[in-house]
């Protein structure tokens, strides 16, 4: 007996094919917000609102809202008075805490990945990822999607469920920790050179020396941007935000 089965489109097109679209957008919505709270259009306590936001980045307040309930999750947005959603500003002492935990998840991740037999293939990867990174002189927003990509991939070839997801619950108040820091204080953290470093360490296959590499370089990133009195902007005006496509 043939099963029943909806019919699909008669005009050759694969209906998965849109959904793909769409969380694509969607995810690209999430990445660009980030963008704009590391580079100071939105700042720390303003209200998200979101008609004007979904005008501004292009894309249909649906999308926007999947993409800011992500954000949520992240710790970087959170309801204030009267349950507006308004922009987080995490203290000192949550960054601290966090990056704390990053340097526990990355060592983890690189001591891993140096005592694998194989990890030629992984130091492969990593080494095209920092390739194809941005120059230590690009804006703070870049730096912090190439910072982010690397630790992302870092995490994923040791161990693409536990380790990656613990990991990315982390990218929130990562991206809060470099919009709150001074520029300067933000490039020193972000400098394509600590990359670089882990991945050598990885490469050498030395699991003790890959792991405090790993940590050394999330504590020295810490130290730069985790200060209680730093509250700088690192870009532009807020009416900057520019759409997804663009």
């Amino acid at each position: 007996m043939r099963d029943s089965v909806p019919d699909g489109p008669r005009d050759g097109s694969v209906a998965g094919l849109v959904e793909l679209d769409r969380t694509s957008l969607r995810d690209r919505a999430v990445d660009r917000l980030r963008q704009a709270l590391a580079g100071g259009e939105l700042d720390a306590g303003a209200p998200l609102v979101l008609t004007d936001l979904s005008v501004r980045l292009g894309i249909s307040r649906g999308t926007l809202r999947e993409a800011v309930r992500q954000l949520e999750f992240e710790g970087l947005v959170e309801a204030g008075p009267r349950g507006r959603l308004v922009v987080r500003d995490a203290g000192a002492v949550d960054l601290e805490r966090m990056f704390a935990v990053r340097g526990a998840l990355e060592g983890l991740a690189a001591a891993m990945l140096a005592g694998r037999p194989d990890r030629a293939g992984a130091v492969t990867s990593l080494r095209v990822r920092l390739q194809g990174e941005v120059g230590a002189g690009a804006d703070i927003p870049d730096l912090l999607v190439a910072d982010l990509a690397f630790g992302r991939e870092l995490c994923g070839l040791a161990d693409a469920t536990t380790l990656l997801r613990a990991w990315e619950t982390l990218v929130g108040l990562i991206t809060r920790a470099v919009a709150r820091a001074d520029p300067a204080d933000a490039r020193a953290a972000l400098a394509p050179e600590r990359r670089r470093r882990v991945l050598v360490a990885v490469a050498a296959g030395d699991p003790h020396r890959a792991r405090q590499v790993a940590q050394e370089q999330v504590a020295q990133a810490a130290a730069a941007l985790v200060r209680p009195s730093g509250v700088a902007s690192a870009g532009g005006p807020s009416g900057k935000l520019s759409t997804v496509n663009g």
